[in-house]
């Protein structure tokens, strides 16, 4: 049997969150992206939040990216090309996965709860 690398459940940072359930390496694929493309005029039938635009294709991000939660001092970085997040530093098992949400074109201007001692207190 398979162990899930990444697991969900209930974050301190925003409802649930994405967490690991092995230790990752600086540099490190921490998930693969699980998207399903939408036609543009679909977009509105799902929250904002979990659609995203890559080269003017619109795709719905599914668990457990979809609860990758926003931090000021994330442990990974979205890449792209390789639509993945990776490790920007060691992550230890039962650590939350984290992204800087601004960085990574995803802003929204909302409160930051990310609770970090060098929070912003908003994501912009």
């Amino acid at each position: 049997m398979e162990i899930e690398e990444i697991v969900v459940q209930n974050s301190k940072i925003q409802g649930k969150g994405a967490f690991a359930n092995r230790d990752f390496k600086e540099g490190e694929i921490v998930l693969k992206w699980n998207t399903l493309k939408l036609k543009k005029e679909d977009v509105i039938k799902y929250p904002k939040k979990y659609v995203i635009v890559i080269d003017d294709e619109y795709f719905l991000v599914q668990p457990p990216q979809r609860y990758v939660n926003h931090s000021c001092s994330p442990n990974a970085k979205t890449d792209i090309d390789n639509r993945c997040d990776r490790a920007i530093r060691n992550i230890k098992k039962g650590e939350e996965i984290t992204v800087k949400y601004e960085e990574d074109g995803f802003s929204d201007n909302t409160k930051c709860n990310c609770g970090n001692k060098n929070c912003k207190g908003f994501i912009r």
